[in-house]
Parts: C-alpha cells; sequence; structure tokens
C-alpha cells in the first residue's frame, strides 16, 4: 500500500512541476506582450526587463498554481483509470480515497505553503514590481500614459481614454488632478481632447489640451461657505501646460519608495489598515453629519431673519388657500418669491452637497473592500488547492482519460467557471453589494459540494452525470406505446 502511495505521488508530483513550469512559461510570455509598450524606446537592458518579468512572476501564482494542480490530478488518475491500474486497485480493496491517502497529505501541505507564498512572496514581488513600473514610468513619461488609468507625471496624475496619431501624441477624453500650492489635490481639469509637445527645454513637456473645463475646490474653514462656494469653474477652447521634468533625468530604477498599496500588506498589516480606515471612515461620517445639521440651523435664520412675520403670513396664506395664485394678489409678492427663492437654492445646494459625499464615502467604503478582500485572499488560495485537486482527482477517475485532450477541456472549463465566480464574488465585495467575507470565499463555497459530489461518483463507480431520472420515465412511456399499437 506505502508503495502504491509512493507511486502515485512521484506521478503526480512529476506532473505538477511540469504543467505549472509550462504554464508560468505562457503566461510570462503573455505578461512580456502586455507591457511590451511600456518596454519600447526606453533603452532598457535585458536585465531590467528580466527583474520586471520576476518581480511580476509572483502574481500570477494565485491564477497559475490552482490551474496546475486541477489539470496535474486530473491527468494523473485518468492515466491510472485508463491503464487500468485503478481497477486493479479496486479489485485489491483499495478505494480511491486510500489510494489519495498521501496525496491529501501532501496538499494540506501545499496549503500552508500558499498561505505562506500568498502572505510573504506575493506582497513582496507587488512591491518590487509596482516599484520598479514607477521608476520605468519616469523615464519617457510621454510614453508611461496609458489609456484608461491614471498615470503619475511630475506633479499631475493625467488619465486618457485614447492614444492616437504619430508617437500616440493625440489624446481623447483628457482628465487631470493637479497638486495646489498648498500640495493637496484640489484641482481637476477635463478636455475633450489633448495634445503631447515636445518643448524648447528637454527637461518640459507641452500638454496642450483643447474644449474643456478647470475646477478648483475653495478651501474655507466656515461650513456655510463650503456649501454655497463648493469649486469655481473656468471654461477653455486652449489650454496650455508646461510639466517639469527635471526630476526624471536621473532616475534610480533600485529606488523603493512607494510602500503603501494594499496589494503589498502582509495579513497583520491588514488587519491594522482595515482597522485604521474603518475608524476614519466613521468618524468622517459622524463628523460630516455634525456638519451638516450645523449648517442646516445656521442658514434656517437667515431664510427667515427677512421678516419673520412675513414668512409667516405666507406660510398662513398656503394654510388658507394651498393656490398659488395667491400670492400674486398679495403686496408683499416680490418678498416671497425672493425668500422661497433662496429657500430652494439652499436645498439644492446641500442636495449636491449630499451627492458628492455619498460619492466619496462610497470610494472610501471601497478602499476598505478592497484591503478586506485582499486579506480574505490570502487565506483562500490555500482552500481552493487543496478542493480542485479533490475535483481533479475524482474527475480523472470518472473520465477514465488521461494524457493532454480531455483533461485539459474539462480542467479550462472547470477552472474558467471557478476563477470567474471568484471575480464576481470580488468585485461584488468591492461595490458594496455583497460582504467581502462572502464575495471572497464564494468560489471556494460552491466547488466544496462539487468536490464532494464527484468523488462520492468516482467512488461508486458512476458517471459524471445520472441521465436515468431523463431517460427511465421516456423509456417507460414508449414502452406503453408499443404495447398500446400492439
Amino acid at each position: 500500500m506505502k508503495i502504491l502511495n509512493l507511486y502515485i505521488l512521484k506521478a503526480y508530483i512529476s506532473r505538477l512541476i511540469s504543467v505549472f513550469v509550462v504554464l508560468m512559461l505562457i503566461f510570462i510570455i503573455q505578461t512580456f506582450w502586455l507591457f511590451i509598450d511600456e518596454f519600447a524606446g526606453k533603452g532598457l537592458d535585458s536585465e531590467t526587463i528580466f527583474k520586471f518579468l520576476i518581480y511580476y512572476t509572483p502574481k500570477l501564482f494565485p491564477l497559475v498554481f490552482p490551474l496546475s494542480v486541477l489539470l496535474s490530478s486530473i491527468m494523473t488518475y485518468g492515466t491510472l483509470a485508463e491503464n487500468n491500474e485503478f481497477t486493479a486497485m479496486k479489485s485489491s480493496g483499495i478505494s480511491l480515497q486510500n489510494s489519495m491517502k498521501f496525496l491529501i497529505i501532501f496538499h494540506l501541505f501545499l496549503g500552508f505553503g500558499s498561505y505562506y507564498f500568498s502572505n510573504y512572496i506575493i506582497p513582496l514581488g507587488e512591491f518590487k514590481y509596482y516599484n520598479l513600473r514607477r521608476n520605468l514610468a519616469k523615464l519617457k513619461p510621454a510614453l508611461a500614459i496609458s489609456e484608461g488609468v491614471f498615470n503619475e507625471i511630475g506633479e499631475i496624475n493625467i488619465k486618457v481614454s485614447k492614444k492616437f496619431g504619430k508617437d500616440n501624441r493625440f489624446l481623447e477624453d483628457v482628465i487631470i488632478h493637479e497638486k495646489s500650492p498648498d500640495n493637496k489635490n484640489r484641482i481637476v481639469i477635463k478636455a475633450k481632447s489633448g495634445e503631447l509637445v515636445s518643448a524648447s527645454i528637454d527637461q518640459e513637456l507641452k500638454l496642450i489640451l483643447f474644449n474643456g473645463n478647470r475646477y478648483e475646490e475653495i478651501y474655507t474653514k466656515k461650513p456655510d461657505e463650503k456649501l454655497r462656494y463648493q469649486h469655481a469653474k473656468v471654461s477653455f477652447e486652449k489650454y496650455v501646460m508646461n510639466i517639469d521634468l527635471s526630476n526624471f533625468n536621473n532616475v534610480d530604477l533600485a529606488e523603493e519608495k512607494y510602500t503603501s498599496t494594499y496589494k503589498m500588506q502582509k495579513v497583520n498589516d491588514l488587519y491594522v489598515s482595515i482597522d485604521s480606515l474603518q475608524k476614519k471612515f466613521s468618524d468622517s461620517k459622524n463628523i460630516y453629519a455634525e456638519n451638516l445639521i450645523k449648517t442646516r440651523i445656521n442658514l434656517n435664520p437667515k431664510l427667515v431673519d427677512l421678516n419673520q412675520k412675513k414668512s409667516a403670513r405666507v406660510s398662513s396664506i398656503y394654510c388658507e388657500n394651498p393656490n398659488p395664485l395667491t400670492l400674486i394678489i398679495d403686496p408683499n409678492y416680490n418678498q416671497h418669491v425672493l425668500t422661497l427663492n433662496r429657500a430652494s437654492n439652499n436645498v439644492k445646494t446641500i442636495i449636491r452637497n449630499l451627492e458628492s459625499k455619498k460619492r466619496v464615502f462610497f470610494s472610501n467604503q471601497k478602499v476598505i473592500n478592497l484591503h478586506k478582500t485582499t486579506l480574505n485572499g490570502r487565506y483562500t488560495l490555500g482552500f481552493s488547492v487543496f478542493f480542485l485537486f479533490i475535483i481533479g482527482a475524482s474527475l480523472g477517475a470518472i473520465i477514465r482519460k488521461g494524457g493532454l485532450g480531455l483533461p485539459i477541456v474539462l480542467a479550462i472549463l472547470i477552472f474558467l467557471t471557478y476563477h470567474y465566480i471568484g471575480l464576481f464574488g470580488k468585485n461584488a465585495a468591492e461595490d458594496n453589494t455583497v460582504s467581502p467575507l462572502l464575495g471572497s470565499w464564494i468560489d471556494v463555497i460552491i466547488i466544496i459540494p462539487f468536490a464532494i459530489y464527484l468523488v462520492n461518483r468516482a467512488t461508486n463507480d458512476r458517471g459524471l452525470v445520472n441521465y436515468n431520472f431523463i431517460f427511465n420515465p421516456l423509456s417507460d412511456v414508449f414502452e406503453k406505446i408499443k404495447k398500446k399499437v400492439r
């Protein structure tokens, strides 16, 4: 029995290593082509590109390793069943569960190893990759502008929906966040199009924007003024920005100053960050609620300060006769209109402020949820690896096919289903549709009963799906028809 388990373990490990290496190479090549635009034209040596790919590789592990486990287990047990080795084992009284003992123990260790890898190696790889990429972006800022995401260039963050033309110099749907003199992101510039132009000085990059608006937040400590004067808006047909590139000339690619992203944090760090973010979020909501109440109390006297008797008279007119036309015959008609317009404007201002704060609170909650899903993701990888092995081994015993044909097809179908369920759960958790705990574990929760189902069918020598409940009633119907015809 021990010899048999060692034989199966050896066959499985050899397949697992081979499949993992091949899949990892495929994904690394895909990564290279994905980032080739960032490498091109920057004069990078092969060592720097190699470092970039090595640092990026740990990010691929949660995708490649579970797929490798699933495919290797299907191939191993499919080959055993196809060569009648599994039948011989059963005739000797060795069940599927007994043949999996060593592999189950092996995958328990793999589960702990996966947790260690996801908690230490992946954050380290993310740290190295993120810093190297940011430093590479500084070599040629014009090429560092990627479509659909914010890119930091000098003192601005720029996002474009599309780049086109020679050297990708023309831009569409430009959004820029620019720091104000107090080093706060209080300035936002939006333009329909833009153009990157080489400046007369090598240390500057000229950005020309067309048909847009410039928004600047008005900073004030008075709550009532915050509601009345939220921002200044200036429209333009042409707007020229000169971006200082003097700090980009001597870029140290080994510099590692970015340390704050949630993907770089270990489990303990994530717990601390989540606690801090939740406390800060709760305090900000409470402070905003208190300021809103104070603001409304301060505004109310101003609404009725003009003439309390006249305001009361307006109210009495409405109560006595709700017809608004009665206000026309009132001698204080203009005063009533002024009072009502002020009230209406203040209500609209408060509503706009609430909608703006709602978006801010949603973004804050989204950041918290991202931290929580990342934290749970550190634990789910080990469980996924274990149960995907159970599914693969049972499925291989059922289909009785080894090699690279049917096992690959089944493995890809199952893994894609598992993967996209996980993505759906994480996206739902990020938007606060479901709890981050459920969103992070939904893929594991679904594959557990599927694994139990397959183990049961493989143990009892049943097919993948029982069609008898469909065909038996149909057979009975045909038999009755035959009898009637006779």
